[in-house]
This record gives structure tokens, sequence and C-alpha cells, in this order.
């Protein structure tokens, strides 16, 4: 009987976002809005980019067309689930759909890391080593620095998973989020997860903080770069091909560090779910507006996507005539 029960794995019930009922009608709307939001802004930069020719050989734009593709991958790994339990009522997840969600949350966070850094090293050596641009961010290269993104991602979140599975749960299966996350997983655990703790809490801050310390020195020596351009224009243009990333960056590091970065003895289940909300639903949603509003190379691949559209659009009626 004991084996059977270790060997079972009932559902868990994600309690999601509130526990009062009449909220989840606002709720669902709410997020149904802000993912297809998310969806249709950061599709549009994908065909933006690759419609264009002049944009898809940049290095700069094929990194955020990858971007933009882990954004869609990212909140379709949890979005769908929770709108499906507003819309039922039903809250429960199979132990196996909790474990593939978390795997697939996590190795897309940390290709989204990698990416942010690769487009960091983008800029850094546009604007302090320009002679050397095209031969440092070759294509080859820039391929191969998307590719061991994805590999180190999914490695880091395979460990992460596995580890996790490990664990044993006991009767307690109420998660105080709206997915399955590691953090609400490891408190409620009851087997032993010092290893679990230990190896999440080191290697994802080697990958996470030590990525984005590499992020803050590009910028550091970005920044007294640009200062030594002779020319106000000439400064301001090169700070405007950096304000972008430098917002997306704010926006992911300042909410993901403030959740993941601290004693799990501090971890605040409605705190934590509102500070969540920001970086997996939010930040997402702002990054093709960002880089539309601030960007006039996507501005212009906009315009010239507009016309074609109307082109196409007004060739029927021509060939009435």
């Amino acid at each position: 009987m004991a084996s059977e029960n270790q060997t079972s794995h009932p559902d868990f019930i994600l309690l999601g976002l509130s526990s009062q009922p009449e909220q989840e009608h606002i709720l669902l709307a709410v997020f149904l809005t802000l993912y297809l939001l998310n969806l249709l802004g950061n599709l549009l930069i994908i065909l933006l980019i690759r419609s264009d020719a002049q944009l898809h050989q940049s290095p700069m734009y094929f990194f955020l067309s990858h971007l933009s593709f882990v954004d869609v991958c990212f909140t379709s790994t949890t979005i769908p689930k929770m709108l499906h339990n507003l819309h039922t009522g039903h809250k429960n997840i199979a132990h196996a759909g909790c474990m593939a969600q978390m795997y697939f949350f996590v190795a897309f966070a940390i290709t989204e890391n990698f990416l942010l850094g690769s487009m960091a090293l983008d800029r850094f050596v546009a604007i302090c080593q320009p002679l050397h641009y095209h031969t440092v961010m070759s294509p080859t290269r820039c391929h191969l620095m998307v590719f061991v993104a994805w590999l180190l991602a999914h490695l880091h979140s395979l460990m992460h998973t596995i580890l996790m599975s490990r664990l044993s749960f006991c009767d307690h299966l109420q998660i105080h989020h709206f997915f399955c996350d590691f953090q609400p997983l490891v408190v409620m655990a009851c087997s032993e997860k010092t290893l679990s703790e230990m190896l999440s809490f080191f290697e994802g801050g080697v990958i996470i903080i030590g990525n984005f310390i590499l992020i803050l020195i590009s910028y550091i020596l970005i920044v007294r770069a640009v200062f030594q351009v002779p020319s106000a224009q000439g400064r301001r243009k090169a700070f405007q091909t950096c304000a972008s990333h430098l917002i997306v960056v704010t926006l992911f590091y300042g909410s993901a560090i403030g959740v993941y970065f601290r004693p799990l003895s501090t971890y605040s289940g409605d705190k934590d779910k509102v500070t969540t909300v920001m970086y997996t639903v939010v930040t997402p949603m702002l990054n093709p507006i960002i880089y539309s509003l601030r960007n006039a190379d996507m501005k212009a691949a906009l315009r010239k996507g507009m016309e074609k559209l109307r082109k196409a659009l007004g060739k029927p009626r021509d060939a009435k005539l």
C-alpha cells in the first residue's frame, strides 16, 4: 500500500490569483486580452523582421526575432492553462502536467535570459568596437549563440525538473499560484529538499545573476564610450539604439530577481503572484511595444509592411476595373 502511494501521483490544485469566484470572470477577460496582445505583438515583430531583408540580416534584429518567439512560448506555457481554469472552474493539474509546465517555463525563462545577454553583447560590440562588429557578430556566431542559449536553458531546466520530480508532496497538494512554479512547489514538499534548493539557487544565481552582471558591465562600458562621442547628435543616436533593450532588461530582471533570489522562508503567495505576473505576462506583452515605439527601423519596417498590405488588397479592385 505504501509503495502504491509513492508511485501514484494525485493531481495538484492551482489556487490561482484570487480565492473569490466573483473575480474570476474579470481575471479571465483581463488575461485573455493580455495574452492576445502578447501573441499579436510578438508575432508581428517576427513577421516584420523575417519579411525585411535588411532587418533579417542584422544581428540585433535576429536576436529580437528569437526573443519574440521565446516570449510567445513563455506566456503560452502558463496563461492558456490559467484561462482554462478560470473559464471552467476546474483547478486541477496532473502531476506530469505540472512537471512539464515547470520544465518549459524554466527553459523559456533561461533562454530569454541568455538572449538578453546576447543582445547586450551585440550593442557593446556595435558601439565600443564598431570596426570589428561584422567580424565578431558574424551570422555563424549569432546562430551559435542562439543554439547555445537554447541548449543550456533546456539542460538547466531538465536537471531542475528531475530534482523536483523526486520530491514527495504528501497530502498537501494546493499550489498557491496560477502555475507550477519552483518556489510554491518546494515550499509544500514534505521530503528532503535541501539538494534541490541549494542546486537550483546556486545554478540559478550563476545563470541569472551572472548574466545580469555581464549586461550591467556591458552597459557601463557602452555609456563610457558614448560620452566620448564628440557630437550631441551622435551620443543621442547611440543611446537610442540601446534604450529599448535597457528598458526590457530592467523589467525582466527587476521582477524576476525580486521573486526568486531571496530565502524561501520569506515566500509570500499573494505578493509573489502579483510580481510574477509582471515578467510572465506584462513584460512579454510590452516588449513589442517598447521595441516598436522607440525604434526607427521597426517603424520603417511596419510602414513598408502596411504599404505592401494595401497594395495587395488593392490588386483585386484594380483587376476588375
